[in-house]
Formats: C-alpha cells, structure tokens, sequence
C-alpha cells in the first residue's frame, strides 16, 4: 500500500453495529474506480463510547481490509473529539467526513472530488430534500439562516455532515466543544474557498439519532463562540476592551456628574447614582482585566480533551502514526482566495 492514501474517510460513530458494514461495502464501491494505480484510500471509524457490537464489527472489517482502521475512543467525548481523533490519525490527500447511520450516500463522492477539483478546499453536502422529523429540519434551517446571517458564508446547510476538505484545511482548524458543524466557516473565516453541493439524503433505517433537543440551544451558544473567534481570536483585548472602556468611562462621568454636586454644596452620600458609579468603574476595570487574561490564553492554549484507548490497524499495515509524523507547526492558511 501507498505510504499516503488519496482518500480518507473518517466516521464517528456511537451504537451503529447494523450499519457500519454496509457503509464500508458502499464507501469501497465508490471510491475503488476512482483510484489510479498505486493509489489507496482508507477508512477510520472512531468510536465514541459505544455500548453495543459496534467496535466489535469494525475490527472484522480491519481483519478483512487493509483500509480500515478502529480508533476508539476512552468513552463518549462528542462528535467533535471523535472528528478531531480521526484528523489526527488520518494522512489522506482529501478527507471527507460522513455519518455513520447510511442517511449519507457514498454515490456522492465523485461529485465532491468534481467540485474540489473546481478549485474548493471544503465541499459541504446540501440536504435540500431531508427524509427527517419535521421536529428536527425545523430547527435546522432555523439555525442555518442564523449562520448565514451571523458570519456572511452562503452556505444552505452548514450541520450537514457529509463534506470533502483538502488536507491542509483541517491543519490549520481547531476542533472543540460542538465546533464540528463550523469547520466550513472556520475554515472560510481564514481565507479557504469553502463551496457546496446538493447530496442525497435517506431515511435512517437502523437505530435512532443521537441528537436530543438541546442540540439546538449548543448550536446557538457555538454560534456565538465561532463569531468571536471570526472577530476577535487574535485581539480579544479588542472586544474587552471597547467594552470595559465603555463602562469605565460611564462610571467616571457619573463620578464627575457627582463631584460637581459636592462642590456645589449638596449631600451625595445618600445618592444611588455614587454606588451606580462605583459599581460601573469596577466593573470597567475588570472587563478591561478579563480581556489582557484572553490575550494570554490565547497564546496558551489547551489541546482537545479526549483520550484515545486503542487503534486497531490491518497486520499489513504500518502503524506508524501519523501524529508524531505532523507534530510540527500548522502550514499557513492561503492570504487571498481566488
């Protein structure tokens, strides 16, 4: 086997033993008549605590198939570590993401290669006929419009989980919390060509979702996360900063507005406003405080809280990790986009 795969393929996934099969048998189908010669493909299923036979059905797969590989994963840490986990791990010239539940449709990735092919470094999948509950593609075009508005990128369905990145995007875009639905805005935020196209979407057949409703509630508080990161990352005393000057400065007027009054003759110590103009200049001076702490974190930052127990790799292959292999610094993002 090629030492770099063209394609990864990394799938987290949680109690799903009557799909993950199937999935591989699809992805391989697909994929196999768009290789050349010499080339690969691979395909990490990281498992994010499951409690059924799940792991159990991948190592038969990495028994049979050299392109499998198991990452699981200590317990269940969230889609986003379980992303992270396989990014870390995978080494393909092109990732894509996809669930692991067959509502994605491996038929589809000749069509994402056609668009990064067009010059993108993020295709993102546009389920504009979702076979869901209402109770969920409600909300989800609710939070997509929200999206849109909030940070300017255009795309149709940004939660959709089936998309394509070029290697170097996913270097250069940090994972954590509920930030995987963000990676094409993250990754638009820093200058990458970010395009979509619309997939097929199924009906779950097996199993039940994952996502309960407070699903919505994280999204809209990520939301706010990533538009300050688009804003702010690297000069949080920026934000903090017109903030804490803004009430400082209030409390100094009140202040001001005060002093006059006693000079003036008249009793201040009974006034509500000379605690109002304590209070703001307190509270003035810690905002201003709170934002040279971010400026210090930024420098400082913590990697992705997961533990990974195991990788189960084909006995063909080499389990050089491709971790220690990227340790060194991310590649810079591109300045412009074309």
């Amino acid at each position: 086997m090629s030492d770099r795969p063209r394609l990864s393929f990394v799938i987290p996934f949680l109690n799903e033993e009557k799909t993950l099969r199937e999935l591989f048998d699809r992805i391989a189908e697909a994929v196999r008549p768009l290789l050349g010669p010499g080339e690969t493909f691979e395909v990490l299923f990281i498992d994010d605590g499951s409690t059924d036979d799940s792991a159990a059905v991948v190592e038969g797969l990495v028994g049979e198939y050299p392109e499998v590989r198991l990452i699981e994963l200590q317990g269940n840490f969230g889609k986003s570590a379980a992303l992270a986990a396989g990014f870390r791990q995978t080494s393909g010239e092109i990732v894509f993401t996809l669930d692991a539940d067959l509502q994605d449709d491996p038929k589809e990735i000749p069509r994402f290669l056609e668009k990064l092919n067009e010059g993108f470094d993020v295709v993102s999948g546009y389920k504009e006929k979702r076979n869901d509950p209402f109770t969920k593609v409600l909300p989800s075009r609710v939070f997509n419009w929200m999206v849109r508005r909030s940070t300017g990128i255009t795309l149709h369905d940004v939660n959709c989980g089936f998309k394509a990145y070029r290697h170097r995007v996913l270097k250069n875009v940090r994972l954590y919390g509920e930030l995987h639905r963000f990676v094409p805005v993250l990754a638009h935020w820093k200058r990458f060509r970010v395009g979509e196209i619309v997939v097929e979407h199924h009906a779950r057949q097996h199993g039940v979702s994952k996502f309960g409703g407070g699903r919505f509630f994280r999204g809209l508080m990520d939301l706010l996360t990533v538009v300050f990161l688009m804003k702010y990352e690297r000069r949080p005393a920026h934000f903090f900063g017109g903030l804490g000057t803004l009430t400082l400065l209030s409390g100094l007027g009140v202040g001001a507005y005060l002093v006059v009054l006693k000079l003036m003759g008249e009793a201040i110590g009974h006034r509500p406003l000379l605690s109002l103009a304590v209070l703001l200049v307190v509270v003035g001076v810690q905002i201003l405080a709170t934002g040279l702490i971010a400026e210090l974190m930024v420098h400082s930052r913590a990697d992705m809280p997961f533990v990974v127990r195991r990788v189960v790799a084909h006995p063909q292959r080499a389990l050089s990790s491709p971790v220690s292999q990227r340790a060194s610094a991310p590649e810079p993002a591109p300045s412009e986009v074309s």
